[in-house]
């Protein structure tokens, strides 16, 4: 189905910004339903963004004002603007489509890492 690769992590200081890419191999212009989720250390997998076709936005309360979700169905890019850091913000970032989510399938996911 839809393949998913993501990239923009790395190292920033709190307070700071960053952009997370989600690109497909392959179209997601009828894609219902994708987001991103973060996974720290010994914690368990949290959704913290989805977004609809349609283009209703939910967020995660700890990322709300903060975190903004996108689709550019043109170029099958989603991204992930993550602004006012926090270290409570340190995981790997996961982006997915919720029927690939359902089938238990992930990709490699992405590091950000918020020093203080």
């Amino acid at each position: 189905q839809v393949h998913l690769v993501e990239s923009g992590g790395g190292l920033v200081q709190a307070g700071g910004s960053m952009r997370l890419s989600c690109a497909a191999s392959g179209s997601i212009f009828s894609v219902s339903v994708m987001g991103w989720h973060r996974q720290a250390p010994g914690k368990q997998r949290e959704l913290v963004a989805s977004i609809t076709n349609g283009g209703s936005k939910n967020y995660a309360d700890a990322v709300k004002g903060r975190f903004t979700i996108s689709r550019d169905n043109v170029k099958n890019i989603m991204y992930l603007q993550m602004n006012s850091l926090k270290p409570e913000d340190t995981a790997v970032y996961y982006c997915n489509t919720l029927s690939n989510l359902l089938k238990g399938s992930w990709g490699p996911g992405t590091q950000v890492t918020v020093s203080s």
